[in-house]
């Protein structure tokens, strides 16, 4: 793109100031703020801009609904769901989505979150324990699992780095696939383009939501029907305990022939920051916990258990044929009041003390009404969610490398072995799954 390109779209979309400081940078400052405004989806700043006459409003309540119905399979439907998951798994029909856009910067950590040491006596990262699952699943069916790896701009290299020193955990590379999601600027309330420096225009993460276009684009829901994977497994990198792929899970959404099911689990109090999946004028949605009424939340059923009992973790199983029809549907945009480093009319950049610009995300649940059968799976959150997303207390690594530890005890336990009382524990994913492997392993038997 030469400059008198980008002068002219600029102007065209009222976003003239961008260049306001072209005379003052040099060459290699010229050709980066260029190839920034040549990466601008002026479509989807102008939906952005069309969202910003109700910012500062309260967030519109939920409405009218009620709470999604739950599913809790057990005996012989449980062990058929697991027998059709087993069946693709085996037949190489199964990928592994990961969401590993962020930073550690809240638990004080400079590098991808994903890179986070978390293994309770090894210090092994967050990555290290997904990626041991897959190998483990692997050895276990006899064919990989591929794993989708999305990252971002701010640490795409970082990640790969992290796979290429650890010699990517054990996997083969090529089952691995990187990709970056989108970017995005942000505006300020008048609907403008910030600039945190005279040549640089400030971008974020286009949130979850964006795994869908940032897909496409890379070729990756390609590389899927290459494959012949049918059933994608969705996941974030902060949850060590989340078990990739499981055979039940995935099965019970094949089965059902689903475009989507969602794990679900008991909510640790009535205002725990979670999304509940409801139904709203006869179809699925995923209602914000910041939507939610203190009455709402507090609401309770006649045996005194809560009406919003169950919340969403951000655990997934997608058709592949859903993830693509989805990846050419415009997604609702929501927006965030933050501060933002900008530039002054000196050039001289300026950080606030309070929010003074917009930024904007997808949401992947907002797929959810899209979706023309839709589950939601009950599972024990204390043997597959315990997120490491604070630096202390709840969701923190010290109740993450706890449940971990208690999950792995359990499992010695089912094997008949007792280990002593506040004994430091470790098992490697790719030598042991679950408890019946462990057992089978019989190293420790006797």
């Amino acid at each position: 793109m030469t400059y008198e390109e980008a002068k002219t779209l600029l102007e065209t979309n009222g976003q003239g100031h961008v260049l306001r400081f072209w005379d003052a940078l040099d060459a290699a400052a010229r050709a980066a703020l260029l190839a920034q405004i040549e990466t601008l989806d002026f479509a989807s700043i102008a939906r952005m801009q069309g969202l910003l006459k109700d910012a500062g409003k309260p967030a519109a309540a939920a409405g009218a609904f009620e709470p999604a119905p739950v599913a809790v399979p057990e005996g012989e439907t449980q062990a058929a769901y697991r027998a059709k998951g087993e069946e693709l798994l085996r037949a190489g029909k199964v990928a592994a989505l990961l969401v590993a856009g962020g930073q550690g910067s809240r638990l004080g950590y400079d590098g991808p979150k994903g890179a986070y040491p978390i293994g309770p006596i090894s210090d092994r990262p967050l990555f290290w324990f997904h990626a041991r699952k897959l190998l483990g699943l692997k050895r276990t069916y006899g064919a990989p699992v591929p794993f989708y790896v999305m990252t971002s701009e701010t640490n795409d290299a970082a990640t790969r780095a992290v796979f290429e020193a650890n010699d990517y955990f054990g996997l083969d590379r090529a089952d691995v696939f990187f990709f970056v999601q989108g970017m995005w600027p942000a505006l300020t309330p008048e609907g403008k383009i910030i600039l945190d420096k005279p040549g640089h225009i400030f971008m974020s993460p286009d949130g979850h939501g964006g795994v869908l276009a940032a897909l496409e684009r890379s070729g990756a829901l390609a590389d899927m029907a290459r494959r012949g994977v049918e059933q994608v497994f969705f996941f974030q990198v902060d949850n060590p305990l989340v078990d990739i792929a499981d055979a039940a899970f995935v099965g019970f959404n094949a089965a059902h022939g689903a475009d989507m099911s969602l794990k679900v689990c008991k909510k640790r109090d009535a205002h725990e920051g979670m999304g509940v999946v409801v139904v709203r004028d006869g179809r699925y949605a995923m209602v914000e916990y910041s939507e939610l009424s203190d009455e709402q939340m507090e609401r309770t059923n006649p045996d005194g258990s809560l009406w919003l009992a169950y919340g969403s973790p951000a655990i997934h199983v997608f058709s592949l044929a859903f993830l693509r029809a989805e990846a050419d549907r415009p997604m609702p945009l929501h927006l965030a009041h933050k501060k933002i480093a900008m530039v002054d009319d000196a050039g001289q950049t300026v950080k606030p003390d309070k929010p003074n610009g917009y930024k904007f995300e997808k949401f992947i649940f907002d797929v959810i009404p899209n979706a023309k059968t839709l589950l939601t799976l009950a599972f024990d959150r204390t043997q597959e969610f315990s997120p490491v997303k604070n630096a202390e207390g709840n969701d923190s690594p010290a109740t993450a490398k706890r449940d971990l530890q208690a999950k792995w005890r359990g499992w010695f336990a089912q094997a008949g072995v007792s280990l002593p009382e506040g004994m430091p524990l470790e098992v490697d994913p790719a030598f042991a799954l679950d408890a019946a492997q462990l057992k089978a392993k019989g190293l420790l038997i006797g």
